[in-house]
């Protein structure tokens, strides 16, 4: 809208039509980079880990600090980065926290010092929750109404690619991985491909905001009584939900190639093609489980189904002879359904103006759970002597594992329960871009 000047001034938002579709898919593809760098850059550590151990005398204990320190500042951060992004704005939001995540990256490459390495994974960590939390809310931005789970579903599927580059390194970069540090420089220049899509994605919000309906520039955080703690029965279900699954998930990815190369005597790349099979799948199931949920709106009996799949996964890769493709496979299509179903609820659930604190503070009650699994889990694996030596030392963490799980189970059941079509209700107050 021209002014007397000749500038261009933002069309107001009840005139502006919603970004075309083609648009939208663009943004969702440059969107992928920093979602890509962060997958990358938090499965790093897993496939080192008996590079670290044999090179630089790292125990279990050590291994798992390195990754519970990406959670650490979640604590904290991801709730400030929440708020902050409500006032800030996503594209600045994601320029910011992909910088932050470039430098932990940096710093983490600097020293074979565990306490160098484990200040540049926090510093990673001050970047990486907030990040994931400026890209969710940037595509809620763009996506709403019956195309949101396909969205969230490709979004996943673009971080998945990083996590499984990292996770498939010692197969595709073998030669990198005969010392610790040459990974770790791939995992630098990732994190700047992930900073240089950031600054893309924000020039064009930037430009598409004077065009198109994007929603509130800015959130209302700091609106006085509505505080995150005033989130309804249904979002803190959906959270720890979230919490409990994602502890069941996530600090076996730490130590999984450690535990088949020790526990079940594969070779390394064999352990990082069975560490790879879930993210191949959920890569490929994560945007069809999303068409799914939009076309029947049943997340709270899917969380339920998801779950359970997981269940057996862990005993019987700790007590049966069974074929490791079969747990794994299991875990993928579970990993694809479950967080697709998760995410856009809490799109759905959260004002569209407060979605960065609802964000924010999902990924904290995550990272609590996160932290501690993943120091819960070395400190039970050299407890129990895991190692060659005794494969049966890994018997506690699996049930510990196990045991999360079956928490996630519970309360998805709780919020079938109290939710029998949490979406069916909720969706009639989302209006269709």
């Amino acid at each position: 809208m021209p002014d007397p000047t000749g500038a261009v001034r933002p069309m107001p938002p009840f005139l502006a039509p919603p970004p075309p579709s083609a648009l939208r898919w663009v943004v969702l593809a440059v969107l992928g980079g920093p979602l890509f760098a962060g997958g990358y850059l938090y499965d790093c550590i897993g496939p080192l880990a008996k590079v670290l151990s044999a090179q630089l005398g790292f125990s279990n204990a050590h291994i798992g600090l390195l990754q519970a320190m990406v959670s650490v500042p979640s604590l904290v951060m991801v709730l400030v980065g929440g708020i902050v992004i409500d006032r800030i704005g996503t594209r600045r939001g994601v320029v910011l926290f992909s910088a932050l995540c470039l430098a932990g990256s940096l710093v983490t490459t600097f020293s074979p010092r565990l306490g160098v390495m484990a200040a540049g994974r926090l510093v990673y960590g001050l970047g990486s929750g907030s990040l994931s939390v400026a890209v969710s809310t940037a595509t809620a931005k763009w996506f709403r109404g019956p195309r949101l789970g396909f969205a969230y579903g490709m979004s996943l599927t673009l971080a998945r690619v990083g996590s499984l580059a990292a996770q498939t390194g010692p197969a595709w970069a073998g030669w990198a991985y005969r010392s610790w540090r040459p990974p770790l420089v791939l995992a630098l220049g990732v994190a700047s491909l992930g900073l240089a899509a950031g600054l893309a994605y924000a020039f064009l919000e930037r430009r598409a905001r004077a065009r198109y309906d994007l929603g509130p520039r800015r959130g209302g955080a700091g609106t006085p009584g509505r505080g995150p703690v005033r989130f309804g029965p249904s979002y803190w279900l959906v959270v720890l939900v979230c919490a409990t699954y994602y502890a069941g998930v996530f600090p076996f990815q730490t130590f999984a190639q450690k535990f088949f190369i020790e526990a079940h005597r594969v070779t390394a790349a064999h352990a990082s093609e069975l560490v790879g099979i879930p993210t191949v799948i959920a890569m490929a199931a994560s945007p069809l489980f999303g068409l799914l949920a939009d076309r029947i709106a049943q997340r709270a009996r899917l969380l339920v189904l998801g779950t359970a799949l997981m269940l057996p996964i862990y005993l019987l890769m700790a007590y049966a002879p069974v074929n490791l493709a079969v747990p794994m496979v299991l875990m993928g299509i579970s990993f694809a359904l479950v967080p697709t179903v998760l995410w856009p609820a809490v799109m759905v659930i959260a004002p569209r103006e407060r979605l960065g604190t609802a964000f924010g503070l999902m990924q904290l009650v995550q990272s609590i759970g996160l932290v501690g699994f993943n120091c819960l889990i070395g400190w039970a694996n050299d407890a129990c002597g895991a190692g060659e030596a005794n494969p049966a030392g890994y018997r506690l963490g699996m049930w510990l594992f196990t045991a999360a799980l079956l928490g996630a189970l519970g309360l998805a059941m709780a919020l079938c329960r109290r939710e029998p079509d949490p979406c069916g209700h909720l969706e009639r107050r989302v209006r269709v871009a």
